[in-house]
């Protein structure tokens, strides 16, 4: 395709969640209250297992840096999303799209990866739990974490690189409330084979190699917890992993209807839809799963609330 009769495009137009003007001001209050608690929520997560003596274990680690990537996946989409509720030109410039984008990758990488962290994490405690804290070390707990970002950062710039490698000219109009990529490709005028070959090995790599070790390790837990002789024992084990399960199960079966369903125009409207579900609903459900599964969190929430300074772990 030629190129001359075409302008660059400095900037791009957000169709939103809705085109309806009848629906802007409800949809901003739902959404401001999503966004308000999963921010409540993720920030109460990160204090209590920052704070608190009786939460300085791996687990509780790993269940604070979730809480951080939800906190960061969220704000990367709600702020804008709900500022262009209140505005008729839903515009967002070039630069600003390729920065929501990368971070947004960044956050969202690092969910699929630190689910996995957890899922091992859980394995080991039930199946090797005598070598726990020598395989699960502070050390090693640090190490996968850092880890974890880094891959993630490494394989945003990488995609967001290659998304905007491509040229973009005359329409500019997204249908989506965020720059996604599938919706951002279309607009190109130049060959985005590349850049839709990097991103769905890359999307589908990360989450079969995620799902298998949650798979692996939770089917380990189960031949373990079946071991167990006492009913009440295998209920204890068992209670451990509910919450991460519940976590793991929403999140994984929202990404595997994304990328199961054909790319088609109808598939773009139904992407929304699980779009906030992943970007935002899920952020906002995983404090309330892990809290109201968890004894310890309720514990140490309640502590914190009626004397905060003996909640303080020593430091």
């Amino acid at each position: 395709m030629a190129h001359g009769n075409f302008t660059q495009v400095t900037e791009f137009i957000l169709t939103g969640v809705s085109e309806r003007p009848d629906l802007q001001i409800p949809l901003f209050f739902v959404f401001l209250v999503i966004y308000g608690l999963t921010v409540t929520g993720n920030l109460s997560i990160i204090t209590l297992t920052s704070v608190d003596s009786r939460l300085q274990t791996p687990m509780y680690f790993f269940l604070r840096h979730l809480a951080v990537v939800n906190l960061g996946n969220s704000t990367v989409i709600a702020p804008k999303m709900l500022v262009n509720f209140l505005v008729k030109k839903h515009t967002t410039s070039y630069c600003e799209c390729a920065i929501q984008r990368g971070g947004f990758l960044v956050f969202i990488v690092a969910e699929v990866l630190m689910l996995a962290v957890m899922a091992y994490d859980r394995y080991v405690a039930i199946c090797n739990p005598l070598l726990y804290m020598a395989v699960v070390s502070r050390r090693i707990c640090l190490l996968l974490v850092s880890l974890t970002y880094l891959y993630s950062f490494s394989t945003a710039v990488v995609a967001s690189s290659s998304v905007f490698s491509v040229t973009y000219c005359s329409c500019n109009i997204i249908n989506h409330f965020y720059c996604d990529i599938a919706p951002l490709l279309v607009l190109s005028c130049s060959d985005s084979s590349f850049p839709e070959r990097f991103v769905f090995i890359s999307a589908a790599t990360n989450l079969v190699f995620s799902i298998i070790v949650v798979l692996v390790s939770y089917l380990n837990i189960v031949l373990s917890i079946l071991k167990i002789r006492s009913s009440e024992g295998r209920k204890k084990v068992f209670s451990t992993c509910v919450s991460h399960m519940m976590a793991v199960s929403v999140f994984y079966g929202t990404m595997i209807f994304m990328y199961a369903q054909p790319q088609t125009n109808d598939s773009m409207d139904t992407d929304k839809v699980a779009s906030v579900f992943y970007t935002l609903v899920i952020p906002m459900l995983n404090p309330i799963i892990y809290s109201l599964r968890n004894k310890d969190v309720k514990a140490a929430l309640k502590r914190f609330l009626t004397n905060p300074c003996c909640s303080f772990k020593l430091m």
